[in-house]
């Protein structure tokens, strides 16, 4: 296929269509979109484009990745969701402006994530969701500016603890995988502190309606908690040597009384 994929009724993706699909953003980046356009292979010719700072590849059937990718060394946006890919390259690692990268809704294994993907010190959002992936690797705990993480819709059966420590964690989305159901040995006070590590949006990023209501649902949590964890404590008579004498007499009272009436 000549200098790259082809797009509907056989259209190639020559430089001058992909020089035509260059938009510019709300921001003044430039954006170069190739989405929805029925492409089967990554078209080497947009390689000549390499100083754009967004490209758009969602939404086709390219099942391969190439090294050169790495070439789009200003990239800051970079969305390949809903392809056939089932492999990263290592080379993405050299993508260091990255700071979106949406890879969901492809054909990806655990072993198709490259170590590499560790370098991307500035990376914000990454989304891994609606793949094939049976475990996540702990070098995405290095990533230590992430924001969002995408990993619902796999086959995970657990989240590496790194992850879920990241320091500037807001959304982590693990919905529909897999996990195994709470250990019946699990203590309520545990089933509430793992449902607490939900909370991970800041208050400042929160309206103030959002807010109260987050507030509100913390306050109910923590008074559940304090139930739970509060022994009940036996009631103190000072002037009582026994607990319950002074009822036990007025009782025998009672009955005598009851009996002679």
């Amino acid at each position: 296929m000549a200098k790259g994929g082809k797009g509907p009724k056989g259209k190639k993706i020559t430089l001058n269509v992909a020089k035509n699909c260059i938009k510019i953003t709300f921001d003044g980046r430039k954006r170069l979109d190739l989405s929805k356009m029925g492409i089967t292979t990554f078209p080497k010719c947009i390689l000549r484009l390499n100083d754009v700072d967004e490209l758009d590849l969602s939404r086709n059937l390219i099942r391969k990745i190439p090294d050169s990718i790495s070439k789009f060394q200003n990239l800051r946006w970079l969305d390949l969701h809903s392809n056939y890919i089932d492999k990263l390259p290592e080379s993405i690692g050299q993508m260091t402006s990255l700071l979106y990268l949406n890879v969901s809704n492809n054909r990806l294994t655990s072993n198709g994530l490259p170590v590499e993907l560790n370098q991307l010190k500035n990376i914000r959002t990454v989304n891994l969701g609606l793949n094939h992936l049976d475990s996540v690797p702990t070098t995405l705990g290095a990533l230590k500016e992430l924001h969002e993480v995408g990993l619902h819709d796999n086959l995970l059966n657990t989240i590496p603890t790194s992850i879920s420590k990241l320091p500037k964690l807001k959304k982590l989305n693990t919905k529909r995988n897999p996990f195994p159901k709470p250990d019946e040995s699990e203590t309520f006070i545990d089933s509430i502190r793992r449902l607490e590590n939900l909370y991970l949006v800041e208050e400042k990023d929160l309206c103030a309606a959002c807010l109260r209501k987050c507030q509100n649902a913390r306050d109910k949590l923590n008074r559940i908690k304090t139930m739970a964890m509060t022994t009940p404590r036996k009631a103190i008579f000072s002037n009582l040597i026994l607990p319950n004498s002074t009822a036990k007499e007025s009782q025998e009272d009672w009955r005598i009384h009851s009996t002679s009436a």
